[in-house]
């Protein structure tokens, strides 16, 4: 099962700085080779209040990262009381990666969110490589997504144009792309106020 999970790849992250908020999305379709392993994969993922990431790669790679972070984070807080800024966590999930870069994860990963700093994104690599960014995308169908992306984000966007603007992103990359899919475009907002998971019934109309 654990060597199963590694091998599902195949997918379409973006993420993109707008006004007041950061967008987060992906498509949900996970294959292994030629199989499709799941149409409703998750790949959004919440590590803090205002902090969420996305995944492409090895979904056990992936997963295992993921409560990684979110248990560094719970323990720096505590001993702490302060909060978490995205730059912390991307240097941490950095070090993470570049210390296992002999035998590394499978993971390309999209970091974003909401801090005492503004509005952040940041690409990872899966030797640590970390890079900020106003709009990027991860996955096989990432040449198609940043076709979307360079056409038309602009900076200063509002939410809702930034919502559409992700998920025109993944729409055009899951048409093109054979490894992007799935039953679902999931896309995340983060502001000042947290996290919050778009309708996922709005994301299809918005689309129409």
């Amino acid at each position: 099962m654990e060597q199963q999970e590694k091998l599902k790849t195949g997918t379409t992250t973006v993420g993109l700085v707008c006004k007041d908020c950061v967008v987060l999305a992906s498509d949900s379709k996970s294959t292994m080779g030629w199989l499709v392993a799941s149409k409703e994969s998750k790949k959004v993922f919440q590590v803090d209040d205002k902090i969420a990431i996305t995944t492409a790669g090895g979904a056990g790679d992936t997963q295992a990262l993921i409560r990684v972070l979110k248990a560094e984070i719970n323990l720096y807080k505590m001993n702490r009381n302060t909060e978490f800024t995205v730059k912390a966590a991307t240097t941490l999930l950095s070090n993470i990666l570049i210390g296992s870069r002999y035998y590394p994860y499978m993971a390309m990963l999209i970091i974003g969110g909401a801090d005492k700093d503004g509005y952040h994104i940041f690409s990872i690599d899966p030797v640590g490589g970390a890079e900020e960014d106003k709009y990027t995308s991860t996955g096989s169908g990432s040449p198609i997504a940043y076709g979307v992306l360079e056409d038309g984000y602009r900076e200063g966007m509002a939410k809702d144009e930034g919502v559409m603007l992700a998920a025109r992103s993944i729409r055009a990359a899951r048409e093109r792309d054979v490894f992007s899919g799935g039953k679902n475009i999931v896309v995340a907002t983060i502001d000042k106020n947290g996290l919050e998971f778009v309708d996922r019934e709005k994301v299809a109309e918005m689309l129409k």
